[in-house]
């Protein structure tokens, strides 16, 4: 008699995977939103209750709630919140709290209230491609393609799964600013947008933009080499500074309009330019954010509408072109504060609107610089996102009958996005290219002839290439003042710590990153 059972042949099971961790923010719809409906050229839903469920966060731990809502929620003034906990409309794990409510690890927020959406353009979303596992879209400018701050359902995401009945997930593979129209690639899957996301980093990409910019842009090819650093994340300000990140961008003019007389209408449909415009091709070769508006704007040709980059008011008579210098940072910092404030409020004092997204996040030592970069990308978005709305939205006057909100204005068409489009990606391998149509702002003015037609980069030899970087200022971008043209000087790169590779032939860096005036010793300088 055997005393050897039968040896088991069936394979090991593995072990059960690890339950992924919540994420911070659950939203959750209490209704069902009403659907959308189109007036005065402008998609719009109508205000519906929702409710923000939010798992407390290490550094809430012991705090009272008022004080969490006041300082890191930013969608509302702080007397909203203070109101919204004193008249029960927050719950802490399911049960009603208090201003003075004190949380700890592992409790879940929950706030109800009544949304306003503002509205977005009335444009269709374009298909430009479709199969079983990818869409390609021609996103309409002014709608954002992500649910954030106080857009949800008025978002790309949001407004293809109603158009195919809820019945699939879009997953975008790239991304485009709110006011940014163009390509933009959908996974239909999570492995189909996996894969088009990594296609998407290769270094065979090719992206190209088309932009619209005031006066006549250079002949030629024309390389901006110039590095980006961002001034002011509150206010999404970002310069060319030799302190910033690497940045690369290649330009063409492919047609201009100069201005025409008062007979002949206007030179184009949104804005009124005296010293003409220009179609300008873009070929960015990084991804920096605001890259192509930097630069363009640094080459004395900022994109005609924007509401950073092409404001005077802001940036004086010359828009900051060949601007390097951090000496007059913190008036443009206040000058474009006030800009904001000012075309906001016709009230006595203007309202603070602020997202949760804006809160310094709590980064440990030693994070993965991949997992920084991201928290830094989404705190950018959400402040320019902020500007953006103060800027475009003035008060009503009204309010809500049912929340008491303060009420927008409609923003009117020309403030819902920018003369810059994503005009095609392609594989510079020949494995694929997808193209847009060019927008209707880059066509010629009535009664003109122009381009009509989406280009297609067309490379040169590089040593038909006008370079700008290096601190190298080609005398035909410069001023027309030989005594204000800056002097050309040889860089001296060093490497600094916390800034990186540095130019220290040009002026002075002092230790917080500011720039000292040429000549000027001071201390602490390096």
């Amino acid at each position: 008699m055997s005393l050897v059972g039968p040896i088991d042949t069936t394979p090991p099971r593995e072990p059960p995977k690890p339950a992924e961790p919540l994420p911070d923010v659950l939203v959750t719809p209490c209704a069902p939103a009403a659907a959308y409906y189109f007036e005065g050229g402008l998609r719009r839903i109508k205000p519906y209750h929702f409710t923000y469920n939010t798992n407390c966060k290490e550094r809430w731990r012991g705090r009272q709630l008022v004080e969490i809502f006041t300082t890191e929620f930013r969608d509302r003034p702080p007397e909203y919140y203070k109101e919204a906990l004193e008249t029960g409309r927050v719950t802490v794990n399911g049960k009603q709290a208090s201003p003075t409510t004190t949380v700890k690890n592992g409790d879940v927020i929950s706030h109800t209230l009544h949304r306003h959406e503002p509205p977005v353009s009335a444009r269709p979303i374009g298909v430009i491609y479709e199969d079983d596992n990818l869409l390609v879209i021609d996103k309409p400018a002014g709608v954002p393609v992500h649910a954030a701050g106080r857009y949800h359902y008025q978002s790309i995401v949001e407004i293809l799964k109603a158009e195919r009945n809820h019945a699939w997930q879009p997953r975008p593979c790239n991304r485009l600013d709110r006011l940014t129209s163009g390509v933009m690639f959908i996974g239909k899957t999570p492995r189909a947008a996996d894969q088009m996301a990594g296609q998407l980093k290769q270094r065979t990409l090719q992206k190209e933009y088309v932009a619209r910019v005031k006066g006549k842009f250079p002949d030629g090819v024309i390389v901006c080499d110039q590095p980006i650093l961002s001034v002011s994340p509150k206010l999404g300000l970002n310069r060319v500074r030799a302190t910033g990140k690497d940045a690369k961008t290649k330009f063409r003019r492919v047609a201009y309009y100069p201005p025409t007389a008062a007979t002949d209408g206007e030179a184009g449909p949104l804005t009124t330019e005296s010293e003409g415009y220009s179609i300008v091709h873009c070929l960015p070769l990084t991804g920096r954010t605001h890259q192509i508006r930097v630069h363009l704007q640094f080459l004395g040709h900022p994109i005609s509408n924007d509401p950073i980059y092409s404001n005077r008011r802001v940036f004086g008579p010359d828009l900051g072109k060949l601007d390097t210098s951090a000496e007059r940072d913190s008036e443009i910092i206040d000058r474009l504060n006030e800009v904001g404030k000012s075309e906001v409020a016709q009230a006595p004092e203007p309202v603070s609107y602020r997202t949760h997204l804006t809160a310094a996040p709590a980064v440990p030592p030693g994070t993965d610089p991949a997992v920084v970069e991201e928290l830094v990308t989404r705190e950018h978005e959400a402040a320019t996102a902020e500007y953006e709305k103060r800027k475009g939205e003035k008060l009503s006057g009204l309010v809500c009958e049912i929340c008491d909100t303060p009420l927008y204005t409609d923003p009117a068409p020309h403030e819902l996005g920018i003369y810059l489009h994503a005009l095609a990606y392609s594989d510079l391998n020949g494995g694929w290219v997808y193209r847009s149509q060019i927008p209707e702002w880059a066509l010629p003015p009535p009664g003109m002839d122009g381009l009509r037609e989406a280009p297609e980069w067309v490379p040169v030899p590089e040593d038909e290439e006008i370079v700008i970087g290096g601190g190298e200022i080609p005398e035909e971008l410069g001023s027309d003042d030989e005594g204000d043209r800056p002097k050309k000087r040889n860089p001296v790169p060093a490497l600094v710590r916390g800034f990186g590779m540095v130019d220290i032939s040009a002026d002075r860096i002092y230790a917080d990153g500011s720039i000292a005036p040429e000549g000027q010793e001071a201390a602490g300088a390096i």
